[in-house]
């Protein structure tokens, strides 16, 4: 099936999602939170939101935009995410959602198709995030290609200003899908070897980001989740559950500006890469 390149510009939303603390605690326990992370998992104590959860009241928004581009999600895996951050995410609220198709590119072998969402509380817009889909075998349509973009870069020569590592579990795939993406990939032997990942269901990219938001809270956040204001994350190869992964945080030339590289397992190789984060001052 090819994409419609006629979706680009099309709009689904607004979308509403209402939860509660026990939603935020949940997907505070699927990107690893334990019981030493009491802040982010018992309600006397708020409880404090990962800001990664802005890319979850937008899953039903994307679902009908995926469908709309004509992808073919036993084709796709995630590319990249982005989050911005207007303003500490509550524990319970009830936010409204527009997701949007931004573009849909070739790069010959492949295609990015490109969503973004903006979600409001009350009337102001408290978060937006940009989502890159790549589709396998779908490219060669003569489309454009992606813009580009330039990234921050680490301070040569520097050590880095931190190296946090978390481990996740055997089941973390399985506890990060109930907060929402319900992709087979991540549950279903069968159909993770049926797309070639013959080793089993691989962790949720957005889960793996999760991770690597929490190690930016710890590290240059200083523990205080409202100061993130960005982060951007490339997904470079897959993760399994029960790997360890080790986040690796730089000074970029702006002293708010962090450049960053996770790493799974001993792998030299990072899993995510072309990742960075602004952060506000203290």
């Amino acid at each position: 099936m090819s994409l419609d390149l006629s979706a680009v510009g099309h709009t689904h939303g607004p979308l509403y999602f209402e939860y509660d603390w026990k939603t935020v605690a949940l997907y505070n326990l699927g990107v690893g939170c334990r019981r030493e992370d009491l802040d982010y998992l018992y309600e006397a104590r708020g409880p404090k939101v990962v800001p990664s959860f802005a890319v979850v009241p937008s899953y039903a928004a994307l679902g009908p935009l995926v469908e709309r581009a004509r992808a073919d999600m036993s084709r796709v895996v995630h590319g990249s995410q982005t989050i911005r951050l207007h303003g500490p995410i509550p524990s319970a609220a009830r936010l409204e959602t527009v997701a949007r198709v931004e573009g849909i590119y070739d790069l010959k072998r492949f295609a990015y198709v490109v969503f973004s969402t903006t979600t409001k509380l009350a009337g102001t817009v408290l978060f937006e995030t940009e989502w890159t889909l790549v589709v396998r075998d779908t490219g060669g349509f003569d489309g454009p290609r992606p813009p580009k973009t330039s990234q921050p870069k680490a301070v040569p020569g520097a050590e880095p200003e931190f190296d946090i590592t978390y481990q996740t579990s055997p089941e973390q795939a399985l506890l990060y899908r109930l907060s929402g993406d319900l992709n087979p990939l991540h549950a279903d032997p069968d159909f993770a070897r049926a797309v070639g990942f013959e080793a089993g269901p691989i962790l949720h990219g957005l889960c793996t980001f999760g991770y690597v938001t929490r190690a930016v809270v710890e590290g240059p956040c200083q523990g205080e989740p409202e100061r993130l204001r960005s982060l951007t994350a490339s997904f470079k190869k897959p993760v399994w559950p029960g790997e360890a992964l080790r986040t690796v945080v730089e000074r970029s030339s702006d002293a708010n500006t962090y450049v960053l590289a996770a790493y799974a397992a001993d792998r030299s190789d990072p899993v995510v890469g072309g990742a960075w984060a602004t952060v506000s001052p203290s």
